[in-house]
C-alpha cells in the first residue's frame, strides 16, 4: 500500500483490516521499518525524518489525545483517498449506535471537538430504539367488580421451573400444583374443579388466564362451556401478574 508524503512516499506492508475498528491504527516500529525513517514526537504533533539525512518528510500536528498522522490529500494516492473515505464515512446514525444512543445535540458537541468525526445522513430519521426506550405503559385501572364467594373466579397461569424437582417436575400451575408436562394442565384444572365441587360445595364460576394453549383449546372450552364456566383471556402484550392476579 503506497501513500505519498511531502517529499516522496510511505509503504505499509501486511496492513490488516479490522472492519469494527473505529480508526485506523499504526505501528510506528512497522512504519519506520518499511520506509528506513524515524518518527518524532512532540507535545504538538509528530514529524517523521529519513534515516540518513534527517531531512523532514512529513509533519502532523495533533490537537487530541492521540497522534495523527495525517497526509496531504494534494499528494495523497488513490488507495490513500479511499483509505481517508472509509474513515470519515461513518454516519452519525452509526456514532448514536455505538455510543449508547445519546442525543443529536450529543453528538454534534462531539463532532465539533473532532473526537468522533461523522457526517449527517439526507434520511436520517427517528431512532427505533429510543422510541420504543421511551414508550410508558399507562396504569392498569382499578378493577370494580369483586367476587361474592370463594372459586366464584379462578385465576391460573403456568410457570416453568429452570430446575427439575426431586420428582422430576418441571412446570407448575398456579394456584400451585406440580407438573410433569404441560399437557398435565387440562386434566389438573379439571380435577381441581371437582376437588373445589367436593370439598366446598361451591362452583367455580369463571377462569382467569392468559393466553397459553394450555388453557386456550378444544378440551379446555368444551369442559368449561358444559359447566357453564366463563373462561377470561388476558390481554395480548400486557404484563401477566396485572391480569391473573
Amino acid at each position: 500500500m503506497d501513500s505519498v508524503g511531502t517529499h516522496g512516499s510511505f509503504r505499509l506492508r501486511n496492513v490488516l483490516i479490522a472492519s469494527n475498528m473505529v480508526h485506523n491504527l499504526l505501528s510506528i516500529r512497522h512504519f519506520t521499518t518499511d520506509n528506513s525513517c524515524s518518527v518524532e514526537f512532540d507535545s504538538s504533533g509528530l514529524t517523521v525524518k529519513d534515516l540518513v539525512s534527517r531531512r523532514q518528510l512529513l509533519r502532523c500536528e495533533s490537537t487530541g489525545p492521540l497522534y495523527t498522522l495525517r497526509l496531504p490529500t494534494s499528494a495523497a494516492s488513490p488507495s490513500t483517498s479511499s483509505l481517508s473515505v472509509a474513515f470519515t464515512a461513518t454516519t452519525s446514525t452509526t456514532w448514536h449506535r455505538r455510543l449508547g444512543h445519546p442525543g443529536r445535540d450529543i453528538l454534534a458537541q462531539l463532532n465539533r471537538s473532532a473526537d468522533v468525526p461523522c457526517t449527517r445522513t439526507p434520511d436520517e430519521h427517528l431512532c427505533h430504539a429510543c422510541q420504543l426506550g421511551r414508550h410508558v405503559r399507562l396504569p392498569f385501572s382499578t378493577s370494580s367488580s369483586h367476587a361474592d364467594h370463594i372459586f366464584d373466579l379462578v385465576h391460573c397461569d403456568l410457570w416453568t421451573s429452570p430446575i427439575l424437582s426431586i420428582s422430576c417436575y418441571k412446570y407448575y400451575l398456579v394456584v400451585t400444583f406440580l407438573l410433569r408436562s404441560k399437557s398435565e394442565t387440562f386434566s389438573t384444572i379439571s380435577h381441581f374443579f371437582v376437588w373445589v365441587s367436593t370439598q366446598f360445595s361451591l362452583t367455580i364460576k369463571a377462569v382467569q388466564c392468559d393466553n397459553g394453549r394450555e388453557f386456550d383449546n378444544n378440551a379446555s372450552r368444551s369442559f368449561f362451556l358444559s359447566h357453564g364456566v366463563q373462561l377470561h383471556m388476558s390481554c395480548p402484550y400486557t404484563s401477566p401478574p396485572e391480569r391473573q392476579g
